[in-house]
């Protein structure tokens, strides 16, 4: 079920009653529609956090690997995710100020919501990268091209999560 979905069933009996108030209903679809996808991204922030808590594990198996010397390269990993992690959890909800000059409607929030969902879609490829760079050390070869690998992963996430403002200015148009 979409998130969507499950807010708008968690209306209560006087929720529906006030929707049928004039202008009140479209007002409250645009809050449903604002808090689904903060939902949405705080369940998409946990995804990161575990696979976060995972390159942890990889950092202490580098160093029971005595490959110290790529802590640094990892710790990248780990802060650019949490980066990401962070940007997910404070992310605007789609507001615009009564006189900003972009105005924002129904469809550029489920625009926006589609963009957050897709990036569902980059969680098992982290996970991907995550192993690679597990099976890399237990090899003990190729450990630093995955981590490389898992960095690059990370931070093209934190690329496409750069665009998320571009959705609302393009459905404007």
């Amino acid at each position: 079920m979409d998130v969507r979905e499950r807010v708008t069933e968690a209306l209560g009996g006087l929720e529906q009653l006030v929707a049928k108030v004039p202008g009140y209903k479209g007002y409250k679809e645009k809050e449903m529609r604002r808090e689904a996808d903060k939902l949405l991204r705080e369940h998409l922030a946990r995804q990161f956090e575990e696979q976060r808590r995972s390159i942890t594990n990889l950092q202490k198996q580098l160093i029971g690997a005595r490959q110290v010397g790529l802590l640094d390269d990892l710790e990248s990993g780990v802060m650019k995710l949490q980066y990401l992690i962070d940007r997910l959890k404070t992310a605007s909800y789609g507001y615009a100020g009564f006189f900003d000059a972009i105005k924002v409607k129904e469809a550029q929030l489920d625009a926006l919501y589609e963009f957050d969902n897709a990036l569902m879609d980059e969680v098992p490829n982290v996970a991907t990268a995550i192993n690679k760079v597990s099976a890399a050390i237990a090899a003990k070869e190729g450990v630093a091209e995955a981590i490389a690998d898992l960095v690059s992963t990370i931070q093209g996430v934190n690329d496409t999560f750069s665009k998320r403002q571009d959705v609302i200015i393009l459905q404007a148009s």
